[in-house]
């Protein structure tokens, strides 16, 4: 059964840095994306930043452009998000997944992935 497993959640102050992993295991062949959602209270989950396994191309939402990077570490089966400049709006449960998506998904919707991960808490402060 595919697994992925989120890391490094945790507090930081507006303006600071701080880096998620994703460890994915099992997940079926077919699979070509793996990405970052996040959910607060109240709010529909979004996508954050979202990479396509075999060529590395990689989307990002606009509300994190040139301040998340989504990279991989193949050796290790691991996604990271490197949150950069952080702002308040960017609290919130972080989510990895991953699935098959053909060209004509929304590779940015959480609709279009199957396996998810547990979260992991993020709280930026003022």
């Amino acid at each position: 059964q595919a697994r992925l497993v989120e890391s490094g959640g945790g507090s930081v102050q507006v303006g600071g840095s701080l880096q998620l992993s994703c460890t994915y295991s099992r997940l079926p062949l077919s699979s070509n994306h793996v990405g970052w959602f996040r959910q607060t209270p109240g709010k529909e989950r979004e996508g954050v930043a979202v990479m396509r396994f075999d060529t590395g191309r990689t989307v990002i939402a606009d509300s994190v452009k040139g301040r998340f990077t989504i990279s991989p570490d193949n050796a290790k089966n691991t996604i990271h998000l490197l949150m950069s400049d952080v702002n308040v709006e960017d609290s919130g449960m972080y989510y990895c997944a991953a699935g098959w998506l053909d060209g004509s998904r929304n590779l940015l919707s959480p609709d279009s992935y199957t396996y998810w991960g547990q979260g992991t808490q993020v709280t930026i402060t003022s």
